[in-house]
């Protein structure tokens, strides 16, 4: 019974977590500030620890998890209509590289060394300092790198090139599975499918780790397994 009682109870508290994620909204996954790290291991804490609580069920839990959902939802109520709070509430972006200068107040006072800012700026893509002209760390600890002119890439609006039409690729397989929406989205059909596996040797589309096709191709991008 103790078995029983505590896979059901780990079920409604990862069902009850899982709606509470959907009804917040993925900003509360993707963008994690302070308060939301310390939400996710009260939340946690609570789930975990009432699991082999014997003195603790299923009310208990959801009680928690709902008063836990109030008190988030309520902050990013309050951050939305008054802005005076947002700093306390989710902290704000720092300036740590300025006209190509690192600040060392704002990396003392967001606790950043500059190995941790190597790392974030490689992250983007950037590995020397000198490239950059300005950097700002966001709320949720990544970094915001604008380049400075001699390392930005040409765009066609440098060139005085006319704009292109750009393709949206759209994922006809993966892992040997057809996406039947986004071939009709592209609006094509199973004969057009089977024509170009054909043409590159796959007899069926289990054959296929991943296939791509984008507007404008000719013939489909395809990874055998």
């Amino acid at each position: 019974m103790e078995y029983i009682q505590i896979t059901v109870e780990t079920l409604f508290g990862f069902a009850a977590l899982f709606v509470m994620t959907k009804v917040l909204g993925k900003s509360q996954i993707t963008q994690i500030t302070a308060f939301d790290f310390i939400a996710a291991l009260v939340l946690g804490e609570l789930v975990g620890n009432a699991l082999y609580d014997p003195d603790v069920g299923i009310p208990d839990i959801g009680f928690a998890i709902i008063l836990w959902s109030i008190l988030i939802y309520t902050t990013e109520v309050i951050t939305e209509k008054f802005k005076g709070t947002r700093k306390i509430l989710e902290g704000s972006p720092s300036l740590v590289i300025y006209k190509g200068n690192i600040d060392r107040e704002q990396l003392k006072k967001n606790k950043l060394d500059i190995n941790q800012l190597q790392h974030l700026l490689r992250s983007k893509d950037v590995f020397s300092i000198r490239d950059v002209q300005y950097a700002v760390l966001e709320t949720d600890g990544t970094i915001s790198v604008l380049k400075n002119s001699l390392s930005q890439n040409v765009s066609r609006s440098d060139l005085n090139l006319p704009p292109l039409p750009v393709p949206l690729p759209r994922t006809i397989i993966s892992d040997g599975e057809v996406i039947w929406d986004n071939l009709m989205e592209a609006g094509l059909d199973q004969n057009w499918l089977h024509d170009q596996l054909k043409a590159q040797d796959y007899e069926t589309p289990e054959e296929v780790l991943y296939a791509e096709f984008q507007d404008g191709d000719q013939t489909l991008f395809v990874i055998g397994l």
